[in-house]
């Protein structure tokens, strides 16, 4: 079934021979092997490194070369050990103590692997068709420069849907393969999006790759995912994720090691060769992050009132493997507020998305006569959050400005002041107004997380957030659910932090409300439509293009005056990148938006967002309900796009 070429990855300790190579430990192994008379040096100086680049001995179809330098993280610590990579014709299956045998499996091109907003998503049985998956990994791998992945350390985790524990058997495979020398692996394949940042961060990884769909429905027909995240543990930028996608079209065969299946299930170190597989705990490396992050007595003094209730809806996903470790054992929550927490590779049957639509149970305890004082979810990979207060809901596009707006009063991470706010160009711009009180700089950029990250790393942004029910900082270079969560109990727990038991306490809707009386009110609402037929949304969005087009600013639609209308584009400040057609605005003089995108987070079909915001500065209005007073702006970007007659949808799947 396999070809019989092979690499062997042998450090470079000592100069040997081929009868000195064939006696020695490997000897058994090498019997029946084609071995090469090799120079094997501990240390290649510059010039003597630049000699061997030269080398090139192509026995059996093979070549030797020298390893590359490591990457950034690994250049941090000082130079590796270069090694040669020999290719040789042999038989017998390898131990931990001896070399890899790397089997060269032929392969062809598979359609549509083209990366969307955050990785690649497809049906479980897309994933499970030949090579699919291993064709991904290993055109990854063709992308990156070998400096960023040989000998170097990738961290491997997912939200534990189905499939999960197949795909990371491969994924460990072909990293062995690829000539990677270390992988990291949450205990039973499990670490939350974030986690996998922040142990990118802190152990100084190369990369990492999650195993998720995000909010989207898992189980044997419902949607698989991977992306794979950089050296700062954030996203994969689309310079890269063009490249895997370039090499997914021409990719004619797959490196994978030939190693036995590692048993996740256990915390421990297994090693092959030059190849290690370490098994961590899910939760300590991102725990101790948090208490770095936040004032854990602080929380712990409000969780433990006897007159504070407080509620979590892991929805049976990722973040259960975190919220008694977190909230119960380190923060004293009664262990029943926990709702969900086990979990599930089908997510109990669920759609793991924290919005007023599918997080059913929470909301409806919420809004209930015996509601509790604050209650939060998370999604399938723990990225994403939903803040609630008792009978009230905090929209993600509030619930950032409200979080940078206290941060440096309420979270010690941020005692010195934020360096910038930043948000998606869809969510509302409740966080501009907090950037320009604060005297800060502020970013409007296009809907994705990997848009955050080189903000992050030159310095100009603490606290960002997405309409999409994300929020973060720059603690890791994800957005964190859990974070959001913790940052709102901080919030609470500093407002109330002088309150005696029996007095009233400050309330989420408290907070918000004084919020609006202070920076005014963006009413705001998005209506998905999901699963739509692609060819009926790409002429929809063609069509409001030649609207847009053929737009003048003045013009009037309906009570409303254009101030411009535009496809999004943006130019990063940081590297002069472009990105363009992320959007189409409508802007009004008033402040209001409509705004139209198709969602790159869907595995099939195409996902409609209309984004609807108004601002109001009078307080007497605040308390209006949102779809009532967002109503004209709805109905006139409903007939403006001709959405019904493109879809045959009149009412959208998920209202926010």
């Amino acid at each position: 079934m396999y070809p019989s070429r092979t690499t062997h990855l042998y450090p470079l300790l000592h100069k040997i021979s081929r009868s000195a190579h064939c006696a020695s430990s490997h000897s058994s192994h090498c019997a029946s092997s084609h071995c090469l008379l090799v120079s094997l040096i501990a240390r290649v100086p510059p010039a003597a490194m630049a000699a061997t680049h030269a080398l090139r001995l192509r026995p059996l179809l093979s070549t030797a070369r020298p390893t590359p330098p490591r990457a950034t993280a690994g250049a941090r610590r000082g130079p590796a050990p270069a090694f040669v990579v020999v290719r040789c014709s042999f038989t017998g299956a390898p131990s931990a103590a001896q070399s890899l045998k790397i089997n060269l499996i032929p392969t062809k091109p598979v359609e549509g692997q083209k990366t969307g907003t955050s990785g690649l998503r497809k049906k479980v049985k897309v994933f499970q068709q030949e090579n699919y998956l291993a064709n991904w990994i290993q055109a990854l791998f063709n992308s990156l420069p070998p400096e960023d992945y040989v000998g170097g350390t990738i961290v491997l985790g997912g939200d534990g849907r189905y499939y999960n524990k197949d795909a990371a058997q491969i994924i460990i495979k072909i990293a062995a393969g690829n000539g990677v020398g270390k992988i990291l692996v949450g205990r039973n394949g499990l670490l939350s999006t974030p986690a996998v940042s922040a142990v990118i961060r802190k152990k100084e990884a190369n990369g990492g790759f999650i195993m998720s769909a995000s909010h989207n429905p898992g189980g044997p027909n419902n949607d698989w995912g991977i992306k794979f995240n950089y050296s700062s543990g954030q996203p994969a930028p689309e310079t890269v994720t063009d490249q895997i996608y370039g090499n997914t079209l021409s990719i004619s065969e797959i490196k994978i090691a030939d190693i036995p299946d590692v048993d996740l299930s256990s915390i421990g170190v297994v090693r092959y060769g030059d190849f290690t597989v370490e098994v961590i705990d899910p939760v300590s490396d991102y725990l101790e992050l948090m208490e770095n992050v936040f004032d854990f007595q602080l929380i712990k003094d409000l969780l433990s009132r006897p007159d504070f209730r407080f509620i979590f809806d892991a929805m049976h996903a990722i973040t259960g493997e975190y919220a008694e470790p977190i909230f119960v054992e380190k923060l004293g929550a009664d262990p029943g507020c926990i709702l969900n927490g086990v979990p599930l590779e089908d997510f109990g049957n669920g759609h793991p998305d924290p919005n007023l639509t599918y997080a059913k149970e929470l909301v409806f305890t919420m809004f209930g006569t015996h509601a509790p004082d604050f209650g939060a979810a998370s999604d399938g990979d723990g990225d994403r959050n939903m803040i609630l207060g008792k009978r009230f809901f905090v929209t993600p596009s509030d619930s950032v400005a409200i979080i940078a707006a206290n941060a440096q009063a309420a979270i010690p991470y941020f005692q010195s002041g934020t360096k910038g706010l930043s948000r998606s160009m869809p969510t509302s711009g409740a966080l501009d107004r907090v950037a320009e009180k604060l005297n800060v700089p502020f970013f409007e950029v296009p809907t994705g997380w990997k848009f955050f990250g080189n903000l992050m790393d030159a310095g100009k942004l603490s606290i960002c957030g997405e309409e999409s029910f994300g929020t973060g900082s720059d603690h890791i270079r994800e957005k964190d659910g859990i974070w959001a969560v913790l940052a709102w109990l901080s919030i609470l727990a500093h407002r109330n932090k002088d309150k005696k038991v029996g007095e009233r306490l400050v309330s989420v809707e408290d907070v918000a409300r004084e919020h609006w009386a202070t920076y005014g009110r963006n009413f705001f609402s998005r209506y998905d439509y999901e699963a739509c037929e692609s060819d009926g949304a790409n002429k929809m969005m063609d069509h409001l293009r030649d609207v847009i087009a053929n737009s003048k600013p003045g013009e009037k639609y309906g009570d409303y005056t254009l101030q411009f209308a535009d496809d999004f584009s943006y130019t990063d400040p940081v590297d002069g990148s472009t990105v363009s057609k992320q959007g189409l605005r409508f802007v009004f003089t008033d402040g209001s938006r409509i705004i139209f995108r198709l969602s790159g987070t869907g595995s099939a079909g195409a996902t409609i967002r209309l984004y609807i915001e108004q601002f109001e500065s009078d307080t007497s209005k605040h308390s209006l309900d949102a779809q009532t007073t967002l109503m004209p702006l709805i109905d006139l970007a409903l007939s403006v796009s001709k959405l019904k007659d493109f879809t045959g949808r009149d009412k959208p799947t998920v209202t926010t």
